[in-house]
This record gives structure tokens, sequence and C-alpha cells, in this order.
């Protein structure tokens, strides 16, 4: 019976690491339904962006107060479940605060986690308060109702709870305690057992080292299935992150070589392709998620749900549909959808009827886009809701030739007068009218 506990825990961490790399497998499973997508350049800068972006939090202070209060949360967070490897070392051994053989530098390193611990419970109070009390406007927008507004509660109360576990594990173990090595804060709680059995202290600092263990592997299973699944994706995300000027877009190479052979006067417009030349895709633009590459996927489970993008968006401003948040919830939604279709089919995605356009993102919104880059500017972990939206009007372009009236007419007179107003090329002084 002495291992007993030993037993009991080895089994609980198999069950909780084997879920979480369940879904991991999932994970990566979605997001390379997505097409092929070429990202392997200048890795010196991608490992810079990396860096900056997702490790120093450089896009998140740009808002000073949010920023903030994040970055509290995040290495509190993070750092204090270093902790974790020593309850790991003690559940599996048997031991009991193993790592306290280092001497001073232990509770050196515990009393750090306990005021960094205080702090997290300050900022998710905070955060807590800006959600439910003060309910700042991108908070609460048609997109975050029901889930979206629950999975982001719940996290600060997952937080709440992890971090007050820590700190009564702290204050119950009377050995700790009583070495006065690192209790900064800890022994501030110690008085509220006072009275109490040794044996009932024992219990109630067991039970809390047992419960922040299993809530650690609780909310590390919970990712998958909340915004939160950026704390994990935020580093590849950033360093596969576009390189490029924000304005420029991707060109279709098919369609590029076609122009080029158009405007060639010694290239014969009949002629066979030649060997090894570009092949026309299949279908030019997106309808649904398997048509967007790999790293559009990957954004969209990158999503925060943090609404930055939204606040800064001009047509939402003005009051347009368009919500470059709620593009990027729709299309992890809808990779959901899929990925659950494939897992009840054997493996094999079986047409349900449905597809990102129209059932999911309507085309007011895509159309409402200025393509400004308002939203990728803003995003604090690179992601790219504007590539989202241009690959969907190309298809509604040049598969369905699907274009708004005022956009049709626009490119009838840039084809014809060479400008985008209804006059010939003799009479341009008339364009300045407009």
């Amino acid at each position: 019976m002495t291992y007993l506990p030993n037993i009991i825990f080895a089994i609980v961490l198999f069950f909780g690491i084997g879920y979480f790399v369940r879904n991991v497998r999932k994970l990566v499973r979605n997001i390379n339904l997505g097409q092929e997508k070429h990202v392997r350049d200048n890795k010196g800068q991608r490992w810079k962006n990396m860096a900056l972006i997702a490790l120093g939090q450089s896009k998140m202070v740009r808002r000073p107060i949010a920023g903030l209060l994040h970055i509290i949360v995040y290495l509190g967070f993070i750092i204090i479940n270093i902790e974790v490897l020593e309850i790991i070392i003690d559940g599996l051994l048997g031991t009991h605060r193993i790592f306290s053989g280092i001497g001073s530098l232990y509770g050196v390193l515990i009393g750090s986690f306990e005021i960094l611990a205080l702090l997290v419970l300050g900022a998710v109070g905070l955060f807590w308060i800006r959600r439910n009390i003060i309910r700042l406007k991108r908070f609460v927008m048609p997109e975050m109702k029901g889930w979206p507004k629950n999975d982001a509660n719940i996290i600060l109360y997952f937080e709440v709870v992890l971090m007050c576990l820590f700190l009564i594990m702290n204050a119950t173990d009377n050995a700790f305690q009583v070495s006065g090595n690192g209790n900064i804060v800890s022994q501030y709680i110690t008085p509220l057992f006072v009275g109490l059995s040794e044996s009932s202290v024992h219990l109630i600092e067991r039970s809390a080292w047992w419960l922040h263990i299993i809530g650690i592997l609780i909310f590390l299973n919970y990712l998958y299935y909340s915004k939160h699944l950026h704390i994990l994706l935020a580093f590849p995300n950033t360093y596969y992150g576009s390189l490029n000027p924000k304005g420029q877009f991707d060109n279709l190479e098919s369609v590029t070589n076609e122009v080029k052979m158009m405007m060639d006067p010694n290239v014969d417009p009949f002629a066979a392709p030649a060997a090894g030349s570009t092949e026309v895709p299949a279908k030019f633009g997106a309808s649904d998620v398997q048509d967007l590459n790999w790293l559009q996927l990957l954004n969209a489970y990158t999503c925060t749900e943090c609404g930055r993008c939204t606040s800064e968006c001009p047509a939402n401003q003005t009051g347009k549909k368009l919500s470059p948040r709620k593009i990027m919830m729709d299309t992890r939604d809808r990779l959901e959808e899929v990925g659950k279709n494939i897992d009840a089919n054997n493996g094999e995605f079986k047409d349900d009827g449905k597809q990102l356009l129209d059932d999911f993102i309507t085309r007011e919104e895509l159309w409402a886009c200025t393509s400004c880059n308002a939203c990728v500017e803003a995003c604090p972990v690179s992601i790219d809701p504007l590539s989202i939206i241009m690959d969907m009007r190309r298809y509604l372009v040049m598969e369905k030739s699907a274009a708004p009236v005022e956009l049709n007419n626009m490119m009838t007179n840039i084809e014809n007068n060479g400008a985008p107003w209804p006059y010939n090329q003799m009479d341009r002084l008339n364009w300045k009218n407009e």
C-alpha cells in the first residue's frame, strides 16, 4: 500500500498527457487539411519575430493596461508551473519537495512564485472586471455571445483556482512554513488553519497538492477547446507569419503566366502547355476550409478572440457587418466541424452540404472589407484575417462571377477605358469631376 499513491499518480499523469497528445494529433491533422504553403525562407527573421512577438509580447503592450496585465498572467502562469516538474517527480518517486535540496535558491524560487501568484490573482480580477462589469465594447460584440464569453470566464476561474491551490499547498505545508524559506505570501494564509489538528492540516495540504496537479492536467486538455490554445500556437504562428509588406498580395502563378503569354506577341496562345509547366489549379480561391492553406488554418486555431483586429477595422467602426475576429472564429468552427466529420467517417470527409462561404461567413462581410490591413497590424500574434477574405473574394469573382455590380462596372471600365470611371481615354479630364 506504500506505493499506491505513486501508482495512482502515474495513472492520472498517463491519461492526462495521453489525452493531450491525442488532441495535439487531431489539431495537426486538421491544420494539414489546408493547402501547401511555402514559408521556409529567412529563418533568422522568423526566429526574431517569434522571440519579439510571441515571447516578448511586443505587440501586446501597444495597449499598455491590457498588455501589462497579460504579461503578468502569462509570465506568472508559465513560470509558476515550473514547480509542476517538482510535483511530478515527487508524485512518481514518493518524495516531498525534492528540489528543496538546492538550498537557499529554492526559497528564492518559491518566494518569486508566490509573489507572481499574487500578481496573477490581481490581474485576473481586473480582467474579469473589464469583461463582466465594465464590459468593454470589443468583449460584448455579437460573436462573443454564448460559448466564447463563457470560455473567457472559465479560463479566468481556472487561473484563480490554480493560483489559490498553489498558495494553500504552501501555507499548509508545516515543514515549509517552519523553514521560513520562500513563504513570502503563504505565511499570511497559514493563520487561517490555526486550531486545526496536524492531521487535518496535512490532509488539506495533500488535497491542494493533488487538486493542483489534476487541475493543471485538466487545463492542459481544455486548451484544445478554448481560445487559449494560443498559449501553445502563438510560437509557430509568429514564426511562420508573413514577411511580405502588408499591402502585398499573393498572385496566382497560373493566371500570371497566362497574362504574360497574352502579352507576348511571339507566343502561340493555342499551343499545348510546355512540359513541366504549372498546371491551372482545380479551383480558384476558397469556398471552404480545405481550400485555404495550412497557415491560414493555423491562424484560425491561434486566434485569441481579443478583438483588437475588430476594434481597429474601419468597416466595423462604420457599422458594417464585418468583424475580422468573427472571420477567424468562423474558420475555426468550420474546421472543427470538418474534423468531426472525418472522425465520424473513419478518416474520410463526406460532403455535409455546408461550406465556409455563406454557411459561416456571408458575402456581405467579405465585400465590406477595405483590405487596409488594419486587422493584420493590430493582431498581437501575427494572424492574417485579410488573406482569408481575399481568397474567398477570389473564389466569388473567378469561380462564380459573383462580384458586386459596382465592382463589375469598375473592372469593365478598367478593361475598356484604362481607368475605373466610365469615360474613354480622350476624356481624362472628366475623371477629376468624379
